[in-house]
């Protein structure tokens, strides 16, 4: 393969001559399913074994309580979209049949329906709300509506443990986001997913939007693969493991880290999410970090950085929440970061590793396009090579898949750029092929991987919830309120 670089070669970038180019290729990751089946494909280890924590007592879901919001149309829709799809659908020479999510096969568990667990939205309620002539108050009396039908249906004797929001098209249309200025706040952009999430959290409901153009045969996509991502995400959000990493390093503490702005251009702070990835499961924690201020033109970069302090106090939460779940302290700590360490920041949490856990890895990833393999085949770069300039690596985690001989990518696939590894106490390859496996444990889909771990892409849709969620309230830590 050859080398491409749009950009001549600089002393920051670190890049030296091709002829220091090495290059390898990391053989796809296995994943665990069902009784130890092992399988690299989502959507194949489930259709053979079933899920990982089938046969789990604690974990497996049976059956699942679903309530729905929504007008009568929609939720009638709605219901019978999703009975139908549990039989199971159809798929093609390019996707995969979906096996169904019945007791006795696919996901092996039930969907419950009642009449008690569904809040209608009248007709009358959607056009007062749609009749608003401004954005911001049409916003967030949406919310405060959905706030209210998810509120009676925590209160039932019996409640359900899924919320189906199916909501019409017009209601969509019309308060999907807003914007707007505020005295105290500045601009502020707010999103209706994002607010429905938090408010949801609240009362201990997992959420799924579901829209007409699916329930209606509307959507573009092949159904079989709308409904692997669906009935995948429903199932995690029930309580449920669709399947497990198998080859990490046992003991070790993963944990994404990335940040957010309060709602509001006028706020001068930011605040830290983080994604801690716990045991052999690939189960984690969300948490949210302190709050610190960051001026770009100050400190002349637009990527935010911890100073010490900051980043000390932030490992110690890190390693508490550990030693909480866990009941013993971590042997390892690896951080993903999509920037590069800031000496002070650095020095913060080596400070606070250093004596309390045994190795520690600060790993910065980028995503760049300056840089890439162009094979002399048609096909683009495999998934899994990695490839070494200087002291930078270079890691592909989208690209051609050579066991299932298919590319899912839409465009030319890009390495990501490995460009600080700090602690050094594990092997490069060691840390590629984590952060390869990290990329399949996206459970919102069957997709087969990311481009991003888990880590770093979980930590920035969480940075974006929290947004809606106030200070003075405590997020949940489960992954299921924020899919």
């Amino acid at each position: 393969m050859r080398t491409m670089r749009k950009r001549p070669t600089t002393r920051s970038s670190g890049l030296q001559s091709p002829s220091a180019i090495s290059c390898q290729y990391l053989p796809e990751p296995l994943l665990l399913f069902s009784e130890d089946g092992l399988h690299i494909d989502p959507k194949s280890g489930i259709a053979r074994f079933g899920p990982r924590s089938f046969g789990m007592a604690r974990r497996h879901p049976t059956t699942v309580r679903v309530g729905m919001i929504g007008t009568a149309d929609t939720v009638d829709k709605a219901r019978a979209w999703l009975m139908d799809s549990a039989n199971g659908v159809h798929g093609n020479t390019k996707h995969p049949e979906f096996p169904g999510y019945k007791g006795d096969r696919g996901y092996f568990s039930e969907l419950e329906f009642e009449d008690a667990w569904v809040e209608q939205l009248t007709q009358t309620e959607v056009r007062n709300l749609t009749g608003i002539r401004y954005s911001r108050a049409r916003f967030e009396e949406t919310v405060k509506l959905l706030d209210y039908k998810l509120r009676l249906l925590s209160e039932k004797d019996y409640p359900p443990n899924y919320i189906v929001l199916a909501l019409p098209d017009e209601l969509i249309k019309r308060s999907r986001d807003t914007d707007y200025k505020d005295k105290d706040l500045g601009d502020v952009h707010r999103d209706l997913r994002r607010a429905i999430k938090a408010v949801a959290m609240r009362y201990r409901l997992p959420t799924q939007l579901l829209s007409q153009d699916v329930t209606e045969g509307r959507e573009d996509d092949n159904p079989a693969k709308i409904a692997w991502n669906y009935f995948t995400g429903l199932y995690t959000k029930a309580g449920g493991i669709p399947w497990s990493p198998y080859g990490l390093t046992p003991a070790t503490c993963y944990v994404g880290i990335s940040f957010f702005r309060p709602l509001g251009s006028k706020l001068p702070t930011l605040r830290t999410s983080l994604v801690q990835a716990f045991d052999e499961y690939g189960e984690g924690l969300v948490l949210r970090g302190h709050d610190f201020e960051w001026d770009p033109r100050k400190e002349g970069s637009p990527a935010p950085h911890l100073d010490e302090q900051h980043a000390h106090e932030l490992i110690d939460k890190v390693l508490a929440r550990y030693q909480d779940e866990m009941k013993q302290m971590p042997q390892r700590v690896v951080v993903h970061k999509t920037s590069r360490y800031w000496p002070a920041e650095r020095d913060g949490f080596m400070a606070a590793l250093q004596g309390r856990v045994a190795r520690y890895d600060l790993v910065a990833l980028e995503q760049q396009s300056d840089v890439r393999l162009i094979p002399e085949s048609k096909y683009p770069p495999l998934r899994g090579t990695s490839f070494r300039i200087g002291d930078l690596d270079f890691l592909y985690t989208t690209g051609y898949i050579g066991a299932l001989e298919e590319y899912h990518g839409m465009g030319v696939p890009s390495p990501l750029r490995i460009a600080d590894h700090v602690g050094q106490d594990t092997p490069r390859d060691t840390l590629l092929r984590e952060i390869l496996t990290l990329t399949k444990l996206n459970w919102n889909s069957a997709h087969f991987a990311g481009s991003l771990p888990i880590t770093l892409k979980f930590s920035r849709l969480v940075g974006d919830i929290m947004r809606e969620i106030p200070p003075d309230r405590e997020p949940l830590p489960q992954y299921k309120y924020y899919m």
